[in-house]
């Protein structure tokens, strides 16, 4: 009963979703009936307004869709590599949180570069393990010298686990990689300058999607 999606190449999204400027910090916006007025740059938006889809768009950075279990509340979440450092996740997730309570809320990770293809290097490692030390074993594996594969999907994943999620209230949406698949989906990391963006999207659920 929440409406919401995660884009591929030529997908849409309802035409009146609010998109954050994005700039890979961990600021969090509520969005109210309004839409988007009053601030410029976010990584993350949370509303609580049936009828106001949010959104994000990557090209493969991870997308995080959350949800209270009512559909009361939902949230829309940009995390690369530097907003995984910085702790957006954490700053959205502590927003919803503060209406619906952790135990209650269920999210999605989307479409993302994954450690097949993902190289990143020694300053990269670094900025995620003086936050993520714990969770970086299996998700941040040795490749060339100095160099790393890491899996963000994976890694997005631990920390929502490390918030209090249960694995259950967790789905990955796409087990593939971004970079590895052009024909479904955008990839900076692949084509540069030249990539398109995937946007994502989700809405709070009324009455009616719900009963549905």
């Amino acid at each position: 009963g929440i409406r919401h999606g995660f884009g591929r190449k030529g997908s849409q999204v309802p035409g009146n979703t609010v998109f954050p400027v994005q700039v890979h910090g961990t600021r969090t916006v509520r969005v109210g009936p309004g839409g988007r007025s009053g601030w410029t740059s976010a990584d993350a938006l949370t509303t609580r307004v049936p009828g106001v889809p949010i959104g994000i768009v990557t090209a493969d950075c991870v997308p995080i869709l959350v949800a209270a279990g009512d559909g009361g509340g939902v949230a829309a979440i940009h995390a690369g590599w530097r907003g995984l450092a910085a702790g957006v996740i954490e700053s959205a997730i502590g927003v919803l949180a503060e209406t619906s309570g952790v135990a209650n809320l269920h999210a999605a990770v989307g479409p993302a570069a994954r450690g097949c293809c993902y190289e990143v290097d020694e300053p990269v490692r670094r900025a995620l393990e003086a936050r993520y030390e714990a969770l970086l074993p299996g998700t941040l594996v040795p490749g060339r010298a100095d160099r790393f594969q890491l899996d963000l999907p994976a890694l997005a994943t631990e920390i929502l686990i490390g918030l209090g999620f249960s694995s259950d209230r967790i789905g990955l949406a796409h087990r593939i990689c971004t970079i590895c698949h052009p024909a479904l989906f955008e990839s900076h990391r692949r084509d540069g300058a030249r990539a398109g963006r995937l946007r994502h999207f989700i809405c709070c659920a009324d009455g009616e999607s719900l009963e549905g």
